[in-house]
């Protein structure tokens, strides 16, 4: 009894040491670049951009096959940063600013069909089955993936409503003197 302990023990021991020698000496490189621009990108996998998650969309972009304009839920500040550190020139005249948007349950026509909680990238659609679900606010962006699922069509994307959480002072016109 003892002896077959202490053989388990030492093969574990020593099958933990090779791991570790392995882990250490084996380990595979990954591009710093690929590593900053991921850092960039939003991390909400939402696929929006083409890409099944913004780990496989920073390594497009590092490697030049996809344009710095590819994340639509990052907007201007994103393919700003994104163009400053890939050193591509841009011209943001054709980019577009979009208002926030947020998934919305209409409750009257909800079954709890569950479909939109599977295809949900963020998990921001909570609920059970046969009950009415709802979005979580802070964890939806905006995707669209559940609208395309609902047989009932009781989800739609809105702007999201001005607090004093969501408001941003509007940039100022062009400003003409008269005189």
């Amino acid at each position: 009894m003892i002896s077959a302990i202490m053989v388990i023990t030492s093969m574990g021991l020593g099958l933990g040491y090779a791991l570790a020698l392995s882990s250490r000496y084996l380990k595979v490189e990954k591009n710093p670049i690929t590593e900053d621009i991921e850092a960039l990108l939003p991390g909400s996998q939402c696929g929006q951009c083409g890409f099944p998650g913004c780990g496989a969309a920073a390594e497009a972009l590092s490697r030049g096959e996809a344009p710095v304009t590819l994340c639509p839920p990052g907007g201007k500040v994103l393919v700003m940063a994104l163009a400053q550190k890939l050193s591509v020139e841009l011209d943001l005249s054709s980019i577009e600013e979009q208002a926030p948007m947020l998934a919305v349950i209409k409750a009257e026509t909800c079954i709890g069909c569950t479909r939109c909680l599977k295809v949900c990238p963020t998990d921001a659609i909570i609920g059970a089955p046969k009950q009415l679900h709802t979005v979580i606010k802070s964890a939806c962006s905006a995707c669209g993936k559940c609208i395309g699922v609902c047989p009932t069509e009781c989800l739609h994307l809105q702007p999201v409503a001005q607090d004093l959480k969501t408001w941003r002072w509007s940039k100022p016109g062009q400003i003409t003197a008269q005189i």
